[in-house]
């Protein structure tokens, strides 16, 4: 089962995983975590268009993100 995971506490909201995901399935979330950050969260709607190909974790220059395929 494919499944990302994204430590929002950690999350800066920098975006660049919403930018670099070709199929859409991040986005920055509306509400703010603990250091008022907006941070990264999925898109219920697109669940099953993620192919789990690792890019945003590739470029998280936080690391935040972990893919499992």
């Amino acid at each position: 089962m494919k499944r990302i995971f994204i430590n929002e506490e950690k999350c800066k909201g920098c975006g660049l995983c919403v930018h670099y995901c070709p199929e859409g399935y991040l986005k920055l979330a509306e509400k703010f975590n603990s250091s008022g950050y907006h941070p990264v969260t999925t898109d219920s709607n697109k669940r099953k268009k993620c192919t789990s190909c690792g890019f945003c974790y590739l470029i998280c220059p936080d690391t935040v993100i972990e893919v499992y395929r």
